[in-house]
């Protein structure tokens, strides 16, 4: 799963669940598609962001290698349905954003999940959107200094870093540019929660003022996250 591309959804109302239900079969069907994740928003308390509502959906869909990853999204591409206001109404009242990104998973303490089946687990995407001064010097503290920290969050089961790479679509949704996203995953709202006011977050905040320099936002979303199971 070398490669992952960020489909973001955002409107002022709910997304049906319906129209969530048969999301997600259609996203069962994606050719090559390795893994899938479909996130809606949930809640927490961050002590050191407030970063508003979350966005309406947010699918991130993994594949091994870019030519697959390419392939959903091209003129005639399976992802091309997804813009249909007839297959997908609500979905194509949304403002949609795309960015296809570079998987850098990094290994946590205890990775096993610990939630009833069927039931969603808790995700805190983040975002960093602008530029760095040096990017690479901002990767290598980032790298090196900010994942140990996130590692040791209690409770956290997975923990990915995505940087950017080149890569094209066909599909008119707005591409971005972001120069990193991170994600890190826990059993539940309140385990995020409570990770978030350990003190480990008190550390990562000490580490970020440490960072490189960069400008652009930095947004941080709490979502609850449903794997889809895919068709073999």
């Amino acid at each position: 799963m070398n490669t992952c591309l960020f489909l973001t959804f955002k409107s002022g109302n709910e997304l049906p669940a319906a129209e969530l239900a048969q999301l997600t079969g259609f996203i069962r069907a994606t050719p090559k598609l390795a893994k899938a994740l479909l996130h809606t928003p949930a809640g927490t308390s961050d002590p050191y962001v407030k970063d508003g509502p979350s966005p309406s959906l947010v699918l991130q869909l993994y594949f091994a290698e870019m030519p697959h990853l390419e392939a959903t999204v091209s003129r005639n591409g399976h992802l091309r349905a997804l813009t249909s206001p007839g297959e997908f109404p609500a979905l194509a009242e949304t403002t949609v954003t795309q960015q296809a990104m570079l998987v850098r998973p990094y290994p946590v303490p205890n990775p096993t999940f610990q939630i009833p089946a069927g039931e969603p687990h808790c995700t805190y995407l983040v975002s960093y959107e602008g530029e760095a001064e040096d990017l690479n010097a901002w990767h290598a503290h980032y790298f090196e200094s900010h994942t140990r920290h996130m590692a040791m969050f209690p409770g956290i089961r997975e923990l990915e870093i995505y940087t950017r790479l080149d890569w094209v679509s066909l599909q008119p949704w707005t591409r971005l540019n972001y120069m990193q996203r991170n994600k890190v995953v826990f059993d539940s709202p309140g385990a995020l929660h409570d990770a978030l006011n350990s003190p480990v977050r008190h550390d990562m905040r000490a580490d970020f003022r440490t960072f490189p320099k960069f400008t652009g936002p930095n947004n941080h979303y709490a979502m609850a996250t449903r794997l889809v199971p895919l068709q073999r």
